[in-house]
């Protein structure tokens, strides 16, 4: 009988494996459809910034540019000085823009091209002659005479985005050969004809690096390069990596290698400044040479080069002898490959790392004045156009005045800081032109270069007798005259439910008083029984009048400097009267230049008569006489009618002032401590002594005020007030407005002209008698 074979059943995998097939197809072309998506996304991810607006750009500050002309008062120390803020380099002979050499009272120097609000000035070769501390002379190299120069201003600061990067943005066409060939030769040799990932170039890097035995060379071309740093992170793993590569594929099909190179030149990080990151071989080549690209050397180009491979490990500054071997390595490669001959190259080695010293920290060097322009820049430019739209920000500080205060401050501070019994005394001091209200020089810190708290802008604290002339001046404008009596007695004025009763600094009463007498004095109650005659509210007026913007309240207290206050608005307030009663809005900008060079802004003079011409001279001459006979008398050049000013002390000696002017300048000063702890200073032997130095150090000139038409000159007794004809012992002269001068009580009889007449008639009769 047959064995019958059993029936075999259908084998699934028949099914499964169709299906599995399908699911993979499925699956490839999900993924496909997928990675398609992704490196669309790239695509449009690159041309979106790549395409547009690439790198934020902070706003750099500038300080005044300096005109020189014959018959400046500079010295030749003082213009070096400048130079060295501008980031000029001394050298000889000088190779291009932003070299200078000095031969005793000679400076020779070559201007480098700026754009100013009238257009661009190029670079100009002069030779500046000195007479003692005077510009006697400006002519060309050829000979030429010159009447005016301005120079190119030095950078003082920056607004930068959060990552704090800096770059100079260069155009194609703006870089050297050079240094195209020999970063393609160190970096990327087959860059022109790899399309984003170079093969050969990851075969050289991993043989050189089985050689050696540890990883000394990448793999990676100019264009990953660029990728990583432009688009991606630096985390290194296989998905940044494969991104990475992708990108820079992506990236070499939509753009040109020139456009590629370009923007690698412009991104590359070469080093650090501080908080600073240096980006792009245009700042770099500024930062350690002080010379724009175009001018460097071949040298410098090869270890600008060399120092892409690890800025920090070949910083010419910190690790001189890293970055001189590396720059050997560079060089040598740019002879073999033929991008310098021979005589260069021998030429190169034995130059010098570099020529320049570093600089010191011009950047952000004037911290408080950098924050001023900074907080007025913020109320009409959006804060994302300062930090990325490379404006220029063309200020008004004038390093002169700066350093000459920056000195003399700490002259004196540390003798008042032994007088005061410790360190904790501070300061802040603001100087500005008489007529202009231009800011030429700020600090906010006992240490002027010290970042932080900002007290010329921010510290709010009592003003004291700061406040008086604008007391006195309402009562001037209300017929009162500096020879008005006014009665320093005793006063008692019920105010907040308490009764106040102020006291005079020295204790003491002084009855009748002349009005000139109480301001030079500074009486405290001849000053608060005027002000409550006058009234309050009249008083608040001409402080609004002056400059100063905040509500007061109407409390007695006011009269003798209770309100808070900054040096800031205090300088808006005597701006004013310095200025002879016109409102001068202070500024610390001149004007904001586009990238391109386009004017924005242009910051003008806005002037406002508020007060007449008259009252002003009046007011001028009594603040005079704190100097002459007031609170201002211990000065050193007191009675030399150099300035004029007021002095102010808060209670318990918490806060020293001084607010005053020469004929060129106006400047406040204050003197206390943050805990608000009495300094042991008033404001003549505290804030007046700083003052004063400052001022000996910016002013020569004596003040002379202009008198105006209205003014009428009268002597009085300073003992009885009344007028007096003719000069004695105690009388003084003092100006008034027409029509309120007083009359004198004396005055010569009247003389009958017949009498004379018919006395002179017969005198002469009688002589012709005796000669016939």
């Amino acid at each position: 009988m047959k064995k019958r074979t059993p029936r075999r059943t259908p084998k699934k995998r028949s099914i499964i494996v169709p299906l599995l097939l399908t699911a993979c197809l499925f699956l490839l072309l999900l993924g496909g459809l997928f990675a398609l998506n992704s490196i669309n996304k790239l695509s449009d991810e690159i041309a979106d910034k790549f395409a547009g607006k690439r790198w934020a750009v902070p706003a750099t500050i500038y300080a005044r540019p300096l005109e020189l002309y014959p018959g400046l008062e500079l010295s030749p120390n003082m213009l070096e000085k400048e130079l060295e803020l501008a980031a000029y380099r001394k050298e000889s002979p000088i190779h291009s823009a932003g070299g200078y050499n000095r031969k005793g009272s000679i400076i020779n120097l070559v201007t480098r091209d700026f754009t100013f609000p009238s257009g661009l000035e190029k670079s100009t070769a002069i030779r500046v002659t000195f007479k003692g501390k005077t510009v006697a002379d400006i002519r060309t190299t050829t000979g030429a005479n010159v009447p005016t120069v301005r120079l190119d201003p030095a950078p003082i600061g920056s607004i930068h985005p959060l990552v704090h990067e800096d770059r100079v943005i260069l155009k194609s066409e703006e870089i050297p050969q050079l240094l195209r060939d020999s970063l393609i030769s160190v970096e990327d040799q087959d860059f022109y004809s790899h399309h984003g990932l170079s093969p050969l170039g990851i075969a050289r890097a991993m043989l050189a690096n089985i050689k050696a035995g540890r990883m000394i060379q990448g793999g990676s071309t100019l264009t990953q390069q660029l990728v990583k740093n432009f688009f991606l992170t630096s985390e290194r793993t296989l998905t940044r990596k494969l991104q990475e590569a992708v990108m820079a594929v992506i990236l070499e099909t939509r753009y040109s290698k020139d456009e590629i190179l370009t923007a690698y030149i412009n991104e590359v990080f070469l080093g650090q400044d501080g908080a600073r990151a240096i980006h792009g071989f245009g700042l770099a080549s500024q930062f350690y040479f002080r010379r724009e690209l175009q001018d460097l050397s071949v040298a410098q180009i090869a270890t600008l080069v060399g120092m892409v491979k690890g800025p920090s490990y070949y910083d010419p500054r910190r690790h001189h002898d890293n970055c001189l071997a590396r720059r050997e390595v560079v060089l040598k490669l740019m002879l073999s490959e033929k991008r310098i001959n021979e005589e260069a190259y021998t030429k190169a080695l034995a130059e010098p790392l570099t020529d320049v010293t570093p600089p010191k920290n011009g950047l952000n060097r004037f911290p408080a004045f950098v924050e001023l322009v900074k907080r007025q820049l913020k109320t009409e430019y959006r804060e994302e156009d300062l930090k990325t739209e490379g404006l220029k920000i063309l200020t008004t500080l004038d390093p002169q005045v700066q350093w000459k205060m920056e000195d003399q401050i700490k002259n004196t501070m540390a003798s008042l800081k032994k007088r005061a019994g410790g360190d904790s005394l501070q300061l802040a001091m603001i100087i500005t032109g008489r007529e202009d209200g231009e800011i030429q020089a700020l600090v906010g810190d006992v240490n002027p270069t010290e970042a932080g708290f900002n007290r010329a802008l921010d510290a709010l604290r009592p003003i004291g007798s700061l406040v008086k002339p604008a007391v006195y001046l309402t009562a001037l404008s209300q017929g009162y005259t500096l020879a008005t009596p006014l009665t320093d007695t005793p006063v008692s004025v019920k105010s907040g439910g308490k009764q106040w009763q102020p006291e005079n600094y020295d204790r003491k009463q002084h009855g009748t008083v002349a009005l000139y007498r109480a301001l030079a004095k500074s009486y405290n109650l001849a000053t608060v029984n005027l002000g409550l005659e006058i009234g309050l509210e009249n008083v608040i007026s001409t402080i609004a009048n002056l400059g100063y913007t905040e509500p007061l309240e109407p409390y007695p207290s006011l009269l003798l400097g209770a309100p808070n206050m900054t040096p800031l608005q205090v300088s808006e307030i005597y701006q004013t009267i310095a200025s002879g009663g016109f409102h001068v809005p202070l500024r610390s900008i001149q004007s904001v230049i586009g990238q391109n060079g386009q004017l924005l802004t242009r910051y003008g003079l806005e002037v406002e008569q508020r007060f007449s011409p008259e009252l002003m001279f009046v007011l001028h001459h009594a603040l005079e006489r704190v100097f002459t006979e007031g609170t201002a008398s211990g000065h050193h050049l007191a009675g030399k009618n150099l300035y004029a000013g007021k002095t102010g002390t808060s209670n318990d000696l918490r806060d020293s002032w001084f607010a005053g002017f020469s004929d060129t300048h106006m400047a406040v000063t204050w003197i206390g401590r943050d805990d608000n702890k009495p300094t042991g200073l008033s404001g003549s032997s505290g804030a007046l002594v700083v003052w004063g130095k400052v001022m000996d150090a910016i002013s020569s000139q004596p003040l002379e005020m202009v008198e105006p038409e209205g003014i009428s000159w009268a002597r009085i007794d300073t003992e009885t007030l009344e007028s007096v004809s003719f000069p004695a012992t105690n009388t003084t002269l003092l100006p008034f407005v027409t029509g309120t001068e007083p009359q004198s009580a004396w005055s010569p009889p009247k003389v009958d002209m017949d009498i004379i007449e018919e006395k002179a008639r017969s005198l002469w009769d009688s002589i012709n008698d005796m000669l016939q």
